[in-house]
């Protein structure tokens, strides 16, 4: 059992570079009070899900992002790195750890909370960016021995990572069309990010297995290019297109006006600018509590061992 070192808020857990944090759907799910979009999109059980990080470490200062970014430095010299297995047990441990206290909830039902003590799925996207992680890999494919699948968000901001990882479902996030909005909404630290950013559409575009690309919209930010965006969603070529809202949480609070945060109506609106310019993605599904909308190609988005249970 790993000791849990408690960072950035009440519910965040560390262990070395390991983090892990109770998603809200999870805590809502395990009372029977919603699940994450998730779920009805693609079968993703929102009880048994991890939400983790393998390092609490990022490339990029995201205008919308709710993190703290003061903790957020990426030098990666001197790191004593664990291997994946012992990150897959930390995650696992530290999720229990979270959770330990549902087990005594009246409004919990035994076997839900005891099979969300049994993890079936992990969301590589808590904090940091994932491929900066030496062994992202083989962590990935650490969870699917043990039949957890996996959903990897990335910045791409390295894309030779991308084309060795192979997870269950793969995000790509693209929060701007144009090289100027990219510099003022999502900050790189390094120069060539857009440039890597691009590479990493056309490792997409050459993945056999789910991918999808998402984008957080910022209202007054980068709302204004829906072809811009269809044009870099088509290089990549995705199966799902996930448009979301920006949300005024955490230290985003710090940078944006509650103004930013489109309404539901705004991102769905946005959608359909979108989708006029892709005639492939004929499928439109909508998650209003989530303030997400997906664009696909075909209507069986559902992964098929997972979706056990309607959304």
């Amino acid at each position: 059992m790993v000791m849990a070192e408690q960072v950035d808020g009440p519910n965040y857990h560390a262990h070395n570079h390991t983090a892990v944090q109770t998603c809200g759907w999870t805590k809502n799910a395990l009372r029977g009070e919603g699940t994450c979009y998730k779920q009805a999109f693609y079968g993703v059980r929102s009880h048994r899900c991890i939400q983790m990080t393998p390092v609490v470490r990022c490339n990029e200062r995201c205008v919308f992002c709710w993190r703290d970014h003061g903790g957020h430095d990426y030098e990666l010299d001197g790191v004593d790195w664990d291997d994946p297995e012992a990150v897959v047990d930390a995650s696992i441990d530290l999720q229990r750890t979270l959770l330990a206290g549902f087990g005594g909830n009246d409004d919990v039902p035994r076997e839900r909370f005891e099979e969300a003590m049994e993890p079936q799925h992990v969301a590589i996207s808590l904090d940091g960016e994932p491929t900066l992680y030496p062994h992202l890999p083989e962590l990935v494919e650490a969870y699917h021995d043990r039949d957890i699948t996996t959903f990897l968000v990335s910045n791409g901001t390295r894309p030779e990572v991308l084309a060795a990882t192979d997870p269950t479902q793969l995000y790509l996030s693209v929060d701007a069309p144009t090289p100027s909005v990219f510099e003022d909404v999502v900050r790189p630290l390094e120069d060539d990010a857009w440039e890597t950013l691009l590479e990493s559409l056309d490792v997409l575009a050459e993945k056999t297995s789910r991918t999808t690309i998402r984008t957080t919209l910022v209202a007054g930010e980068n709302t204004g290019d829906p072809a811009g965006y269809a044009a870099l969603y088509e290089r990549g070529d995705p199966d799902f297109v996930e448009i979301k809202g920006y949300m005024h949480v955490g230290r985003s609070r710090d940078r944006l006006d509650r103004e930013a945060m489109p309404t539901h109506e705004d991102v769905s609106a946005f959608a359909d600018r979108v989708q006029s310019h892709l005639p492939a993605y004929d499928v439109k599904r909508e998650a209003p509590p989530s303030n997400v909308v997906m664009l696909a190609k075909r209507p069986d988005t559902r992964i098929d061992e997972l979706a056990t249970t309607e959304g």
